[in-house]
């Protein structure tokens, strides 16, 4: 089955540019150094799926054009992954019931800790309408296609991304679990975070990010979670290996992989 995967944001926690910023990549006039915080969205059949939905979901999704959300899948509990949970109240309308959500039981309770109102049990009227579906390790189904977790570490916090057919999704990481290298193999292309080039705690670097590129060999890789001190998007486009791409936000790649199974 086909599989797509639009970036709906490609930037770090604070969005590029960043507020107050006059440096040369928050002031460029290259549309693809404007990046929203980091989401994405899976089309596949007629299903559509978003991994993540921060702050900036509104404008993601007035952007794509979606009318449709078969599911919400959320990597971890940060802030600038899931503070625009809210924002989903228009597809219950759409759609005339809850959206599905897949987190782990780590996530779920930020969710309900962050948005308490959504989970009242004595709920106010017009709150986001949700089912909750939780997440292990284990794979799992969305919308009929199958979902493997993948494993990573963001300094000490447990983060998942995801494998998608023949797509790998990560974001928010500085290390692979086992599971994740094993889950990757013969990925046709793969999405993974690059922060800076300079280190950081909890992402990778460039370097870092190149090296682990080379070690899945997915026939095209592309960085995501960039921030302003990574460099303007054509430059650092020029300075990349083969086969490993900038991601920018509105791109759409394409997987024809057959669905992956273990």
């Amino acid at each position: 089955m086909q599989v797509a995967l639009t970036f709906f944001g490609t930037g770090t926690s604070q969005g590029v540019p960043v507020i107050g910023c006059r440096c040369g990549v928050c002031t460029s006039r290259d549309a693809r150094d404007n990046r929203l915080r980091t989401a994405a969205g899976f089309r596949y059949g007629e299903a559509a799926v978003a991994v993540d939905a921060g702050p900036d979901f509104r404008a993601q999704m007035l952007r794509a054009q979606w009318r449709q959300l078969d599911g919400l899948v959320f990597t971890h509990e940060h802030k600038d992954h899931t503070a625009g949970l809210d924002d989903v109240r228009p597809f219950n309308f759409l759609q005339n019931g809850p959206v599905d959500v897949y987190a782990t039981d780590r996530v779920q309770q930020a969710l309900r800790r962050e948005f308490a109102y959504v989970f009242d049990a004595d709920p106010y009227p017009g709150i986001p309408k949700l089912s909750l579906h939780t997440v292990t390790e284990d794979p799992f189904e969305v919308a009929g296609l199958r979902w493997w977790p993948l494993p990573v570490r963001h300094l000490n916090l447990p983060v998942l991304g995801y494998r998608v057919g023949g797509i790998g999704y990560i974001t928010d990481a500085n290390a692979l679990e086992p599971l994740a290298w094993e889950r990757l193999a013969g990925v046709e292309v793969l999405v993974l975070n690059a922060l800076r080039r300079e280190p950081h705690p909890s992402h990778f670097t460039l370097d870092e990010a190149v090296a682990v590129a080379r070690r899945v060999g997915a026939r095209a890789t592309y960085l995501t979670h960039l921030s302003h001190q990574m460099g303007d998007h054509a430059a650092l486009e020029r300075a990349l290996p083969e086969g490993i791409f900038a991601a920018y936000d509105g791109l759409t790649v394409v997987s024809e992989s057959e669905s992956y199974r273990i």
